[in-house]
């Protein structure tokens, strides 16, 4: 029994000191996020482009520099191109949308006042319950503080002139790293061995053996999204502008790239589109039928054909386990950050404990 007890307390002081670490290395990513971004974005398109080089380096027998400088030439052209054809119709329908957001609710509200008028009823007539009335208020409250907290942030985040210098300065220092990532040649990990000699031989193969997985998630993830968000985008926004759905461009578009998190796109592509097709002008059922039909077809696009062929089946992980995963880390490291890295951590901790799991706990048993 004190065996067991003992046991019981060991697993549970782990568990909590591995929450305390996560809990920390969140607020340290957090804290140094400024410095962190430039890298990491710059580590994954250098991943995401190191192909490319490879092959112009193997194929074409260029030097390493010639082509990671014709690929820098090919990339810019590409992005301007893009940027020249696509931002002013992209600013232009974001722009009207977020005027036409207000029109929107008046247009909702009004429509269900007119056809459910009983809801209206029953929701002023608890209003009037005082318990009910204090938990409303309590709520209006909350949200109001909330909001006047997020104000502040926001300025402080993009207000200022010298705050606005500092993004735009790591912004520009992104394609510095990313030239000298690379020029580099080889594995990422083919010398991290060498950084850990105080290790035995075994647990160092193991560190490396899950360096090198974790980075291959991330490369193969990371690729995966881009490409199946930037297809899913375009098909979105061909699919609402042939439909009419108004501001279908921009829509399509900001989709496409929510869906680099899994299942985001899906979620607010729902709640923005099928209002909106419904209360716009010459909108309805029919409208909001169409959507869902390009919405279904779309879909089945990227899960029959996309996925497949680009991703595969790299991560192997449940949808309910993704879906757990975007909220935990969306948790941890405090929003986006963690939403966008929850797949590939995730991928990696389950490699981790199927390797410890075979190789450790397996010995243990035999």
């Amino acid at each position: 029994m004190v065996g067991s007890a003992l046991t019981l307390l060991a697993f549970l002081g782990s568990v909590a000191l591995l929450i305390l670490a996560v809990i920390v290395l969140g607020r340290l990513l957090v804290f140094f996020s400024n410095v962190l971004w430039p890298l990491a974005v710059a580590g994954v398109i250098a991943l995401i482009m190191r192909p490319i080089v490879e092959w112009l380096q193997r194929r074409m027998k260029w030097r390493r520099l010639a082509a990671v400088i014709a690929l820098y030439v090919v990339f810019v052209l590409l992005v301007t191109g893009a940027l020249i054809l696509l931002l002013p119709p992209l600013i232009d329908q974001l722009i009207n949308f977020v005027g036409y957001v207000p029109t929107l609710w008046t247009s909702s509200v009004t429509w269900v006042e007119a056809h459910y008028p009983q809801w209206v009823e029953l929701i002023q007539r608890h209003l009037e319950n005082p318990s009910i009335r204090k938990a409303v208020d309590a709520v209006a409250i909350e949200s109001k503080t909330l909001f006047s907290h997020a104000v502040p942030s926001l300025r402080a985040a993009f207000g200022g002139v010298l705050d606005v210098f500092a993004f735009l300065t790591h912004l520009a220092i992104i394609p510095v790293y990313l030239f000298f990532f690379l020029l580099m040649r080889g594995e990422p990990t083919r010398n991290l061995g060498t950084h850990f000699p105080f290790l035995r031989p075994s647990v160092r193969d193991d560190v490396v053996f899950l360096a090198s997985e974790f980075v291959s998630i991330i490369e193969a993830f990371f690729r995966g999204q881009l490409l199946i968000g930037l297809c899913m985008g375009v098909l979105f926004a061909i699919g609402f502008s042939v439909i009419g759905l108004k501001f279908g461009l921009f829509i399509g578009i900001a989709l496409g790239i929510l869906n680099i998190v899994p299942y985001l796109g899906t979620i607010l592509g729902l709640a923005v589109s099928l209002p909106l097709a419904f209360f716009q002008p010459g909108g309805g059922w029919q409208l909001v039928g169409l959507v869902l039909l390009v919405k279904a077809i779309v879909q089945c696009i990227e899960s029959w054909v996309l996925t497949p062929k680009i991703m595969g089946h790299h991560t192997g992980l449940h949808p309910v386990v993704i879906i757990v995963a975007i909220f935990f880390w969306g948790t941890a490291f405090g929003g986006i950050l963690g939403m966008l890295l929850a797949v590939p951590l995730t991928a990696f901790f389950v490699t981790a404990w199927r390797l410890v799991k075979w190789k450790y706990f397996r010995a243990a048993n035999v």
